[in-house]
């Protein structure tokens, strides 16, 4: 099995634009039913075995504990709850419209009513789930291979994570922009402007170097691992980045270091060529915001001083 398979925007899209939708409204359910956590850790995705969950969320006396998972290998999509019953329905030949029914439908059964801004985020239009009949497109082996490669970045981005020693999230497939990233914390707090939207504001109240992976978008068709610091120092654009093919672009007033990921694919080392990118970005970020990153650093994931290698 090829350690990062091709899967080119075009090829892909209308699923992809369905599957984000399909995301969305489970990811809307697992924010209104979650509690809370420090930069919204508490609602992006988790990659299981077979696909992605929720984890639990609801319990305590306030609805009943439930999870939903999404299995990609099966294309099923399946609630369970904590005292043993478990619902499923397929995820080929549905509409954003007839997931949202089925969905809920489901929730239902369980005494479960979550209440969702039953809209698309960000996604170009304003169609409510409930009416979306147009984006029905859901092709088994694109979804698969959607999967696989998730699966392989992520545990990429467990090695990244695994040399650092601070502050840092777990790797996190957040459904509203369909990205899978890690966050390295520097420690000090931001002080975000009243002016900045509260979802922005929470994300970066404290500064970041963040990495991670995204399949493409209609601003840039072609899936691609980055980096970013946030906020972003003077000069980070400047910095070198490795290897010779990633580049620094400008993205919304500040920049994102960017490898595509078909140049990942093509080198003689592609775990080793995407590591070193991500090494060379964190670098940048750690020399102009003045990060101790010796001190931070965990070779292997060992704090221990005392451990023999």
């Amino acid at each position: 099995m090829d350690i990062f398979p091709p899967l080119p925007l075009e090829e892909w899209f209308d699923t992809k634009e369905t599957m984000h939708r399909f995301a969305q409204i489970v990811g809307k359910v697992r924010l209104t039913a979650s509690d809370r956590r420090n930069h919204w850790w508490n609602v992006p995705f988790h990659l299981t075995g077979r696909g992605l969950t929720t984890r639990p969320m609801g319990g305590l006396g306030e609805m009943p504990l439930f999870c939903i998972d999404f299995d990609l290998v099966r294309h099923r999509l399946v609630v369970d709850v904590l005292d043993g019953r478990s619902a499923e329905f397929g995820l080929a030949e549905q509409s954003v419209a007839s997931f949202h029914a089925n969905l809920f439908a489901v929730l239902e059964g369980f005494g479960i009513r979550p209440e969702i801004r039953a809209v698309p985020f960000d996604l170009g239009d304003q169609i409510p789930f409930a009416e979306d009949t147009a984006h029905a497109a859901y092709d088994p082996a694109l979804i698969n291979r959607y999967w696989r490669i998730l699966s392989q970045v992520a545990r990429l981005l467990d090695r990244h994570a695994a040399g650092f020693a601070g502050k840092i999230s777990p790797v996190h497939h957040f459904w509203h922009t369909f990205d899978i990233a890690v966050t390295r914390f520097t420690g000090r707090v931001v002080g975000a402007s009243p002016q900045v939207d509260p979802v922005s504001r929470e994300a970066y109240s404290w500064e970041v170097i963040s990495a991670g992976f995204w399949f493409g978008d209609a601003e840039r068709p072609w899936p691609a691992f980055y980096s970013y610091t946030a906020p972003e120092p003077p000069g980070l654009e400047q910095e070198p980045l490795h290897p010779e093919r990633a580049e620094w672009l400008p993205a919304r007033g500040s920049h994102l270091a960017i490898l595509r990921y078909d140049d990942a694919r093509a080198a003689a080392d592609p775990v080793g060529t995407v590591l070193d990118f991500l090494r060379s970005a964190y670098e940048a970020g750690a020399r102009l915001t003045h990060l101790d990153a010796q001190k931070l650093a965990c070779p292997g994931g060992v704090t221990d001083p005392w451990y023999e290698h």
